[in-house]
């Protein structure tokens, strides 16, 4: 700053007022001196200086004087001392800080005369005020369990002066010294010692100065409770009465109970261990012993033990005498001087008498038993004749209106219906209405007329089918049918139900009208010996038949069906169902080349994380395991692909996939999908979110139940990976629209247990969202699903949708490439023409010295595992292909094929009239004739 006009130098080296006064006295005393400053904004700040006793008051700043004319000066007398006081003014602006380019800090002090000399104040600074946006370092979430140590991290955003931090919890302002399992002390940062539930929270960092005020991001804090096991139970007592059985003991993940998304127990929360009970064995006689010697008594005796065996552990001891006597003289031995002939009479003739009216008592009683026995017969006899039906209807809803649990009871024995007895299904239905309780479908409302509630009976037939449909809570599912012949069994079979004529080529076939409708999907096609394929419409279940594989002259019908119902395979320890249980039949029939049956699965594939088997359930209902996957085996082939099973088998039957999952990585897909509709209050909207196996079969299920209840598929539905790592599946509604739309409090997010989610093959699992309108002219809904795994997979479904259903757009639910022709017969079933097929068998079934034989085919094909059951049949490329064309159903042409037999084919003069263009115009046929 340049020397102001009337300053001048001193010898002290200092530039002075011209005029300063050098009179005796005592050096000025500062009273008040100038504090340091901050700039805020554009606003001067003004520095004071008051000294006594003082003729005159100057500012230096930066080593210059200021101006005098910048000076405001105000003069006062000190009453006490009589001594001068003098106070001055001086205005600092921001220009003039920002203009300094010094090495220090912009500063400023007064300095003060008197008549002895002069005095200075301290230096007080003068800096420009500000606080940054954005903070150095955000806190960041934590997830801690119970009793554990919480840091969270703050690093303030840089400012003058330095910005002090505050810690809010849930917009709460946290005090330390409240709360000494709190410390905010330590460098910004808040530590929590030992975390407690009511820790859980959303936390925010503050920093604050003169300038501003910032906040940080919040973090969220969840503390979470493992679970741990109780203590064991008692052991229960042995399973049998007799023998070898079991007995178990159980514990329960509740102490504590997982909380907060803390993991499940880990180990079994049940033990076995065997157990042996000694049965009671009931005695027996062994044989009579030799008669004694005649006694003087003119008796002689025999005996027998009860050893043959022994009564044991609690046994019947025998029963009857274990001697005998009699007389041994026939009368002629002499008693007290009588001959023995003249002493018994008169006691035999007593013990006579005695015996006859036994006799009659007796006799008595067994006739009264026999009239009761004929009764029963003959009363049970009518009450057969009576009846027009094969099956007992118990019924109650057919007297409290329709809307309770019915039963339908097992076909008896012999029932005329049936034409063949030996193969009669199980009837056993249950199910109990669930649906909503106002009735928008016309066939409710008729259910509920006064002839259905006050006359159930004059029809039992229509009674029982319409409560049937009301208690399924779903439309009755459509039958897929090939042709309308009417039987199962091959030309020719011998079973006596009645005879063919020679002459007549069609094969005798079973009306399929006495099978009952079941909770399952089913189809139905007639095959012969050039085979075809049997498709089940939107559920990735197939079964192709192959050329050959029954013989000529014979037709079957052939079933498949899918169990929509409760699954009868009951999962062990930690194994889960990944796939539908599907039947294929007649299980009486005899294939002579492997068939191939697709049946789709939910495993995210992997042989280091899965154990994947396949199971068969057996005559009597139990499931067995007919191989590993990753097993070899001559009895059948399995393919595993990324979401389906092609498997190759000789027999019918039911059919199931399981899995074992070996570690916590082990993976199930999901589908998730959102569905709406109005409900009866006309301002509620209902969202339901499913969360079902990746199974084409299992999403059909959950379409079927929401067309009956009259709902939209709102959102293309979306894979979700669900980990097997025992975390629970929140799903959370978000982005509501406010003053729109409003939902109940505190259902915006549901959790679900893992256990649930892991198992949801038992039951299609759904949350149900309930939202509000404020006012009926809202007509668009807009807001966010979002499905996650806790510590896992996260999947958001965006719902964008007019309530309206004029104005709703619609989403396909299936493609609709397999649903016109579910059963396909003859050539047509193939992409691969039978002349070409016989070509590449007879090329590849001959072994060859340079290995281009069916196993070089194999390989091309990607099938590299378990070549030995190819070994076993009797044209391996046959089967091969088989096991190609049920893999490459749905995947486009025959390039694939076509780039392997080319290369293989440099070598085989055999193949070499097999070109790329005559597979094209294969598959182009193909394609045509099953309108693809």
């Amino acid at each position: 700053m340049p020397s102001p006009s009337g300053f001048s130098g001193t010898d002290s080296g200092e530039v002075l007022p011209e005029s300063v006064p050098s009179a005796p006295g005592t050096l000025p005393h500062f009273i008040e001196e100038p504090d340091d400053a901050y700039i805020i904004k554009s606003n001067p700040i003004a520095l004071r200086c008051k000294a006594r006793p003082a003729m005159q008051i100057f500012f230096k700043c930066n080593g210059e004087w200021v101006h005098q004319n910048e000076h405001v000066s105000e003069e006062s007398l000190d009453e006490s001392s009589g001594l001068k006081v003098r106070e001055v003014f001086i205005n600092v602006t921001r220009q003039q800080v920002e203009d300094f380019h010094g090495p220090e800090d912009y500063w400023c002090q007064c300095v003060a005369w008197s008549h002895l000399g002069t005095s200075k104040s301290r230096k007080a600074s003068v800096r420009i005020a500000y606080l940054r946006k954005n903070f150095e370092q955000d806190p960041q979430g934590r997830e801690v369990p119970i009793e554990g140590m919480i840091v969270l991290h703050c690093r303030p955003p840089e400012g003058v002066p330095a910005a002090e931090v505050e810690w809010l919890k849930n917009e709460e302002p946290i005090d330390s010294e409240q709360d000494e399992n709190i410390d905010t002390r330590a460098d910004h940062n808040l530590i929590i010692r030992q975390a407690r539930l009511s820790d859980s929270g959303n936390y925010t960092c503050t920093a604050a100065n003169i300038v501003a005020k910032r906040r940080s991001l919040s973090a969220t804090v969840v503390v979470y409770v493992n679970g741990g096991w109780s203590s064991w139970t008692e052991w229960s007592a042995c399973n049998v009465r007799c023998g070898r059985g079991w007995q178990k003991r159980s514990r329960t993940c509740t102490n504590p109970a997982p909380l907060n998304g803390g993991a499940f127990c880990e180990g079994m929360s049940v033990q076995k261990i065997t157990c042996t009970s000694l049965c009671p064995v009931d005695g027996s006689w062994e044989v009579w012993s030799e008669w004694s010697v005649c006694s003087p008594e003119c008796e002689h005796l025999r005996i027998r033990e009860c050893t043959a065996p022994p009564p044991r552990n609690g046994g019947k001891f025998c029963e009857g005498l274990s001697q005998e006597s009699e007389n041994c003289t026939d009368g002629l031995c002499i008693l007290d001087k009588k001959p023995l002939h003249e002493i018994k009479p008169q006691r035999w003739s007593r013990r006579g008498i005695e015996n006859a009216s036994d006799i009659a008592l007796y006799s008595g009683l067994g006739a009264a038993v026999v009239a009761v026995a004929v009764l029963v017969i003959g009363v049970t006899l009518y009450r057969r004749s009576q009846s027009d039906y094969g099956v007992d209807v118990i019924d109650s809803s057919a007297l409290t209106g329709g809307f309770q649990t019915f039963n339908f009871k097992t076909v008896r024995q012999g029932n005329s219906l049936l034409l063949n007895p030996a193969m009669q299904p199980d009837l056993t239905v249950s199910r109990t209405y669930s649906g909503p309780i106002c009735l928008q479908d016309p066939l409710d409302k008729e259910l509920m007329t006064e002839s259905s509630l006050f006359n159930p009976l004059s029809d039992i037939k229509v009674k029982v089918q319409s409560s049937f449909m009301v208690s399924l809570g779903v439309s009755e599912r459509a039958e897929y049918h090939g042709k309308n012949h009417s039987g199962t069994f091959p030309h020719g079979n011998n079973r006596g139900f009645s005879t063919v004529h020679p002459r007549n080529k069609m094969p005798y076939i079973q009306n399929l009208s006495s099978f009952p409708t079941r909770t399952e999907l089913r189809t139905t096609g007639v095959f012969g010996h050039l085979g075809g394929r049997l498709v089940m419409p939107n559920t990735g279940v197939s079964l192709l038949i192959p050329h050959g594989a029954i013989p000529e002259e014979n037709s079957w019908e052939i079933y498949m069906s899918i169990n929509q119902g409760e699954p009868s395979l009951q999962s062990e320890g930690s194994e889960v169902l990944l796939s539908p249980e599907v039947t294929c039949g007649p299980p009486e029939m005899i294939v002579t080349t492997p068939f191939a049956l697709t049946i789709p699965h939910c495993a995210d594939v992997s042989s280091e994380h899965w154990n994947i088997h396949l199971k068969k359930r057996t005559q009597q209902g139990k499931w067995e395991e007919v191989m590993s996957v990753e097993d070899e085996s001559t009895s059948c082939y399995c393919l595993l692909d990324p979401f389906a099973c092609h498997v190759l088998l000789d027999s019918f039957g039911t059919y199931a996939l399981t899995g074992e999952p070996i570690t916590d990585c082990a993976v199930k897909q999901l589908k998730v999908a959102v569905f709406g509709c109005m409900s009866c209050n006309s301002l509620d909207y209902n969202l339901r979110v499913y969360c079902v196996d990746n199974t084409p079969c299992a999403f059909q299920e959950v379409v079927s139940d929401e067309r009956h209840q009259g709902g939209q598929l709102l959102e293309e539905p979306k894979l979700l990976h669900f980990k097997g790592n025992t975390f629970s599946l929140q799903i959370s509604v978000l982005d509501i629209p406010p003053f729109l739309w409003r939902i109940k409090p505190f259902t915006a997010c549901q959790e679900v247990p893992f256990s649930r989610v892991w198992c949801s093959n038992r039951q299609p699992l759904h949350c149900a969202f309930s939202l509000e309108r404020y006012t009926p002219t809202t007509t668009q809904l807009s807001c966010k699903i979002c499905i996650r795994q806790l510590k896992g997979h996260e999947q958001i479904l965006q719902v964008q949708t007019s309530i309206l259903e004029s104005e709703r757009e619609t989403i396909t639910f299936f493609a609709q490439e397999d649903s016109a022709f579910p059963a396909q017969t003859g050539p047509k079933a193939f992409k691969i023409p039978y002349s070409i097929r016989q070509r590449i068998c007879a090329t590849f079934d001959t072994p060859n010295a340079k290995g281009k034989d069916w196993q070089m085919l194999a390989q091309k094909n990607s099938i590299n595992r378990n070549l030995s059951y190819f070994a076993t049949q009797s044209s391996p490329s046959a089967v091969i292909l088989n096991l190609w064309e049920a893999r490459h159903q749905h995947d486009g042409d025959l390039d694939s094929l076509a780039c392997a037999l080319e290369e293989i084919g440099r070598t085989h003069t055999k193949l070499s009239n097999i070109t790329e263009s005559q597979l094209d115009e294969a598959d182009f046929n193909y394609s045509r004739q099953n309108g693809l």
